[in-house]
């Protein structure tokens, strides 16, 4: 499902760890946040996390926020801490080949279910940060803008991007030529450049069409813009 247990809410001012305290006051716990990362890249993996963080005290990571929202270094700190003080935990990884076979929106469902099994502590409830995710084997929500209103989904967001900006930089010093370790594989003017004057390696994404279109599959913007002034 998507929503409350019946009867169950949680006030707008109820702070990051409101919903996973609503939950456990009715009884429902251990929850589950999951979240990903990667998936608006044309380059490299998709990364799903899962974190179950601990009642009171000790599940209180200090600095938690969405990780987008995060420096490196804030965000690097914040995951050793989700690490140290997670009941269980887990991080999968997507690659681009089968980021390419599923679809993305598939891929991504894909690795959220995946991230949730993988926890060594099975969950009761899970929330998920925008739409929800079914095949999860226990009740959820979706939490519009999760990683920012639930402490559990903004951990798995750290985890997720962590992980997955560890990885680009690997990537980068084994395709300098694309400067991955900057952009982590997005679209932005020196990753189209490059793209342009060498092609996609194979950590790129062929669903993506400006990709298709550097490896010569997909017609250029000038060649739709004269099939549309001849049919004019």
């Amino acid at each position: 499902m998507s929503q409350l247990p019946r009867g169950l809410t949680v006030r707008r001012d109820a702070g990051l760890y409101g919903y996973e305290r609503a939950l456990r006051r009715v009884g429902i716990e251990p929850v589950a946040g999951v979240d990903e990362a990667g998936r608006g890249a044309c380059a490299g993996p998709l990364v799903a996390g899962a974190a179950i963080l601990p009642a009171g005290r000790a599940g209180i990571v200090p600095g938690l926020a969405d990780s987008k929202l995060l420096t490196e270094r804030a965000r690097e700190r914040c995951y050793d801490e989700v690490v140290k003080r997670a009941l269980a935990w887990s991080v999968v990884v997507i690659g681009s080949d089968e980021c390419d076979r599923l679809g993305m929106h598939v891929a991504n469902v894909e690795a959220l279910r995946r991230a949730v099994a993988l926890l060594e502590l099975p969950p009761a409830y899970v929330l998920t940060d925008g739409f929800p995710v079914d095949g999860l084997g226990v009740p959820g929500l979706a939490v519009w803008k999760g990683d920012r209103v639930a402490a559990c989904i903004a951990a798995a967001s750290v985890l997720a991007k962590v992980t997955r900006d560890r990885i680009m930089r690997d990537l980068d010093a084994r395709f300098p030529a694309y400067d991955f370790k900057t952009h982590k594989g997005y679209i932005t003017d020196v990753h189209s450049a490059a793209l342009d004057v060498h092609g996609p390696c194979p950590e790129h994404r062929m669903r993506f069409v400006n990709v298709r279109r550097a490896a010569g599959l997909e017609p250029g913007p000038e060649v739709h813009n004269e099939l549309v002034e001849e049919s004019s």
